[in-house]
């Protein structure tokens, strides 16, 4: 079997950086991690000129990218591209995200992403499925004519036997605590997002199985005196994940800063809620019959809401660099190891250490990735 040894550059472990050490990649796994021999002119080496190797980036919302979006093409082919844009970007395994559509259309969906896991897709790990079961009051960008109860048809959708994570953003003060326990009980995993909840119903939510909360900050009821909201639960909770866009228009940096301090690393993950224009020179996009515009790296509709990201990974992670103090492992954590845990797969993603994929990045000491490997191939 094939090994290839990645030398030259710092390695990112969860618990630290470690220099002057090489990493053995063989049959799509790290084999190990050993001191380097900087005179092996061997073959099977690639030497890099400094920079860091980082666990590749892990994305649980993708709504598009390569000029697509997954609502407008529930198709293989389009996952390719989108899979492709963001692996330019060091993601090397993502959800693609579907914003609230009919049933029909979820079904479509949970098909395609079956066929492409099944396929060998790189990248794609399974599927998000944001709403239709959302408080019109945060609807954000979605259409608030495609919101509707989770009743039993949509629950056999939800949960059809199929490959891979499955996600599902539901607003608990509509779908009630009893049928988050059931979609719980059947493998999906549940985030809150797109709620006027308050604070109890928040608290209810997470007793009954709810793991995460989407988008934190946006699209939910907020923090105050006498009322913590959805926000206030997602601060105070200590098991549940939050997930961040860290873009600069979603959320202010010290409230990112807020979030870390009160949940930590190991419970922030970095996100994009990504849209068709990263990976692409593209402009505008119409979604749900809209026009949005993108202009200085921002998505908005005509009216000014924001709808979704131009953000990718890559810039996430630059971004946190930039605004805190933080190591590169707790970063990379935030990208890579904490979403890889909330989607409990954790075991093999999300990290460099011996037994795990071989899915890396080579960053630039200047902080920009150059290589992109994913399962021990390079994509990019």
């Amino acid at each position: 079997m094939k090994q290839t040894i990645l030398a030259g550059a710092a390695i990112v472990t969860p618990n630290g950086v470690l220099e002057g050490c090489r990493l053995t990649i063989r049959g799509g796994r790290i084999e190990r991690i050993s001191p380097d021999n900087p005179f092996d002119e061997s073959n099977n080496v690639i030497r890099y000129d400094g920079g860091y190797i980082l666990p590749g980036f892990v994305d649980v919302q993708v709504n598009g990218g390569g000029g697509l979006l997954f609502n407008d093409e529930t198709t293989v082919d389009a996952l390719r591209t989108i899979a492709i844009a963001h692996a330019r970007h060091g993601t090397t395994a993502l959800l693609p995200t579907l914003i609230s559509e009919d049933l029909q259309k979820i079904s479509e969906a949970i098909n395609a992403v079956d066929a492409a896991i099944s396929l060998g897709i790189p990248g794609i790990i399974g599927i998000h499925i944001e709403g239709p079961f959302l408080n019109s009051k945060h609807k954000g960008i979605h259409d608030a004519s495609k919101f509707r109860s989770l009743d039993d048809a949509a629950f056999e959708i939800l949960t059809k036997p199929g490959s891979g994570v499955r996600v599902v953003t539901v607003a608990p003060e509509i779908v009630g605590c009893e049928v988050i326990s059931r979609l719980t009980r059947a493998g999906v995993r549940v985030a809150i997002g797109h709620t006027d909840a308050t604070f109890s119903q928040a608290c209810q939510a997470l007793r009954a199985g709810a793991t995460a909360f989407t988008h934190l900050f946006n699209a939910m009821s907020p923090l105050q005196s006498r009322e913590p909201g959805v926000v206030g639960a997602a601060l105070v909770d200590r098991g549940s994940y939050v997930g961040i866009i860290a873009d600069g228009a979603h959320v202010h940096p010290a409230c990112i800063e807020l979030a870390i301090n009160l949940r930590g690393a190991d419970h922030v993950m970095l996100v994009s809620d990504a849209m068709a224009g990263v990976g692409c020179d593209l402009e505008e996009f119409d979604l749900f019959g809209q026009k949005i515009s993108i202009k200085d790296n921002i998505c908005r509709s005509e009216n000014g809401t924001l709808a979704g990201s131009n953000l990718n990974m890559e810039d996430a992670f630059s971004n946190i660099e930039e605004w805190h103090s933080l190591d590169l492992s707790t970063i990379s954590n935030m990208a890579s190891y904490t979403p890889a845990k909330f989607l409990g797969i954790d075991s093999s993603y999300g990290a460099i250490a011996p037994g795990y994929r071989a899915d890396l990045v080579h960053r630039s000491a200047g902080g920009k990735v150059t290589e992109t490997w994913i399962e021990g191939i390079r994509v990019q």
